[in-house]
């Protein structure tokens, strides 16, 4: 049997996780269809899901459809979990998108197309809930057509639409109308079948038009869409045949070397690490002694693969499939396996969290308790980013929203018993470097306290590279692992930068090294005040790091949120004053019926503000939608963050705290 490994992704309360109860109930791998509101879906494991009726965590489960295996992964739509999402969309074959037939077309639906469309991954629309009031048909084709891709493909008609007799007929080869539309839309992507079709339209046989429309899918160049209803199973059926008949199966060769990519982490009940993986090539078997991320290794202990539901216990995972690893501790979300550890299709998608807050546990007694927690809370979401304050004594998590804020207070509440308070979220801001700078110490200077030689310049890159560390020294004219402790400490030195913010999108280059070789008085053991070591060269490079960049200058950017606005046509007045005040920048205002639907720009500190004062100017009728876009120069006061290290800005602050480290050397 082949394997597809299949994402189903939606804006929050489209109906995915209920789509994905009746592609189970239809395999016959469920007898009876889970209830969202009741808590009773097979995707919806965490007590917490079923509480509040959300997805939070992505889940894996599987059916077949003829001899294809289907490993179904249902997703969180609401935009606090979009790392959830992130980590599911670097082993997916296809993704099935949602959208809800009375909403329609929402913010969450455009980030998560423009995802699919960078990434090229093939995908079908399913517009769900045609048995509701409001569902539309013609309405939501032109909002996919304007607001996602005209390169669409509707391939049937609904009947009683807004009724729970709504049903779905797909088109076939004698809707003149269907093969028309499907071969101009084809036609985009193939010149051979433009030029039959500009000939005679009807000169293009069906059968030919379906094979073009199966390779055009798998190039993810066009979109077909189904019309349907979880609720009813209206349409679903031809949505499976369009899962099997259109969607492109996983590949790789299962005797190949071995490669994969972990997504997911989690906690076994007796707190042992579990690694979800998707296999690229070769196969994992029971204990293999395994190589993932940059330097990690350890044996399987067990492994299990899903097969028609959960996952079942077996002795391999081969190419093409998801598997549960047992026995690596030391792994983590993002880590790629194999010796040749591949890069995974992008490190990013989404945008970091905007946000982060002080967590306070109640009780003191839980500070190290808390700690802990949180640093699992991290293996299962890396962007949540424990940050400690050591010099303040607090604890600080990255956020994407406030309902994510409170999912932590009860996750902590709920499997670690500690009661906790979050201070007022804050906006994080980040730096990036304003010119070139450079800056070196020698080993055997009186200044210089460190047996080390470091020289760093600092410069920046393009927008969204991150942090790069490269040598312009040989390799070889010094230890590796004290390389490696430059490059491990400017990535950290980095975090803080001028004004206490993280410095991205920049290249660092190490241009001077210099060590002395492991040494000792005559007839006296290893003297490390003779000989460099890899704590020398950590302490060095804050400092010559920190000088680098005073020279090169930062600036500080905000990020900015896109927005959406559905406000009464009539409260557009009063709305306006209000949109100055927060900074936002409407860009496109369009009428629509009795409202007014607005879309720009705002900044990410000032959405909260624009939430709270949106229901008195709007009688609470206003609904506002907004997600990450981009950063931005701050303008006037620019925001600082106090530090947390030993601030290596101030040399003589950093030598002091750094006294008792180094007694013994030259230079105090």
């Amino acid at each position: 049997m082949s394997t597809l490994n299949l994402g189903i992704l939606a804006h929050v309360d489209a109906g995915k996780t209920s789509l994905t109860e009746r592609l189970l109930f239809n395999a016959g791998v469920i007898d009876e269809i889970g209830s969202v509101d009741a808590g009773s879906t097979q995707t919806d494991t965490l007590a917490l899901e079923r509480q509040r009726g959300i997805t939070i965590k992505s889940a894996v489960v599987s059916f077949a459809i003829g001899d294809v295996t289907v490993n179904l992964i249902d997703t969180p739509g609401h935009p606090d979990f979009i790392a959830e999402v992130e980590r599911v969309l670097n082993v997916l074959d296809g993704a099935v998108l949602v959208i809800s037939a009375v909403e329609g077309v929402q913010a969450q639906t455009r980030v998560l197309m423009r995802t699919l469309q960078r990434l090229g991954l093939p995908t079908l629309v399913f517009v769900n809930k045609i048995d509701r009031s409001g569902a539309q048909y013609d309405g939501v084709l032109r909002g996919i057509a304007d607001r996602l891709t005209p390169a669409l493909v509707p391939m049937g008609s609904v009947r009683d639409l807004g009724t729970r007799e709504a049903g779905f007929a797909r088109f076939g080869a004698a809707d003149a109308a269907h093969r028309t539309a499907l071969a101009e839309v084809l036609a985009d992507h193939d010149d051979a079948l433009l030029a039959v079709y500009v000939d005679d339209e009807t000169a293009v046989p069906y059968r030919r038009l379906s094979r073009a429309l199966g390779a055009q899918v798998g190039k993810a160049q066009v979109h077909p869409v189904f019309f349907g209803s979880a609720s009813t199973g209206a349409g679903v059926e031809a949505l499976t045949a369009g899962i099997s008949d259109l969607l492109p199966a996983a590949d790789g060769n299962p005797d190949g070397p071995v490669a994969g990519t972990v997504f997911k982490v989690e906690r076994g009940p007796a707190g042992e690490k579990i690694a979800y993986v998707r296999m690229l090539s070769g196969t994992v078997r029971v204990r293999d002694r395994l190589q993932f991320g940059q330097s990690g290794e350890g044996k399987v202990t067990a492994i299990s693969v899903f097969d028609r539901g959960s996952d079942v216990r077996g002795t391999a995972v081969a190419a093409g499939q998801i598997g549960k690893l047992w026995g690596l501790a030391d792994i983590q979300i993002g880590d790629a396996l194999g010796a040749s550890r591949p890069a995974s299709r992008s490190s990013r998608y989404f945008a970091p969290p905007t946000l982060e807050t002080v967590v306070v546990p109640s009780r003191r007694s839980d500070k190290g308790t808390l700690h802990a927690a949180l640093a699992q809370l991290t293996e299962q979401d890396p962007l949540i980013n424990l940050r400690q304050d050591d010099i303040r004594q607090e604890v600080f998590v990255s956020l994407y929203g406030e309902v994510q804020k409170e999912v932590i207070q009860a996750t902590l509440a709920n499997d670690y018993a500690i009661d906790v308070t979050f201070r007022e979220s804050t906006t994080i801001y980040i730096e990036r470097t304003a010119g070139t700078g450079a800056d070196f110490e020698l080993i055997d200077a009186d200044s210089n306290p460190f047996n080390a030689t470091i020289g760093l310049r600092i410069e920046p890159a393009p927008v969204g590279s991150g942090v790069e560390f490269r040598l312009e020294v040989e390799l070889g004219s010094m230890p590796f692992a004290f390389f490696k402790a430059v490059e491990e400490t400017v990535h950290e030195a980095l975090q803080q930068g001028l004004y206490g913010w993280q410095v991205t999108d920049c290249t660092v280059t190490m241009t001077h090294s210099g060590y002395w070789p492991r040494q000792s008085a005559m007839h006296a053991g290893f003297d490390p005040s003779m000989s460099s070591t890899a704590g020398d060269f950590r302490n060095l490079t804050p400092l010559i790091l920190m000088s680098a960049l005073k020279q090169a200058g930062s600036t500080v950017f905000e990020p900015v949120h896109r927005f959406q606005l559905e406000i009464p046509a009539d409260t557009l007045g009063p709305i306006s004053p209000v949109l100055v005040r927060v900074r936002a920048v409407p860009q496109t205002t369009a009428l629509r019926g009795s409202s007014y639907l607005l879309e720009g720009e705002i900044p990410a500190a000032m959405v909260h503000e624009l939430q709270q004062q949106l229901p008195a100017v709007t009688r609470g009728e206003g609904v506002l939608e907004s997600g990450f876009d981009h950063y931005q120069p701050v303008r006037g006061v620019l925001p600082t963050r106090p530090r947390s290290d030993h601030n290596p800005l101030d040399r003589k602050e950093y030598l002091l705290r750094l006294k008792r480290r180094v007694a013994g050397h030259q230079g105090w």
